[in-house]
């Protein structure tokens, strides 16, 4: 493992300004995707600008691709119909 690749999640709760615990909460509950190595967890820095919402990962571009074409198969018309006026 690259140490300049992963960062820690006291590195990441300076960076989000919200507690160690805070982190390890979202961590435990799947909200942070992180790498258990020993007794330690380690973030990927790649992933952090999606953790700060400055990017979206591929999961969360497919689920609002889904939604925008359920959107319009289900309301196209009145739609079309709002962007006339």
């Amino acid at each position: 493992m690259d140490s300049s690749t992963y960062i820690s999640i006291p590195e990441l709760a300076g960076i989000l300004g919200i507690s160690r615990v805070a982190v390890y909460r979202k961590v435990k509950k799947g909200q942070i995707k992180a790498t258990k190595i020993g007794r330690n967890y380690a973030i990927d820095r790649k992933s952090v600008e999606t953790i700060l919402g400055k990017t979206l990962a591929e999961e969360d571009k497919k689920q609002i691709d889904a939604a925008v074409k359920k959107t319009v198969k289900e309301y196209g018309q009145t739609l079309k119909l709002l962007g006339a006026e």
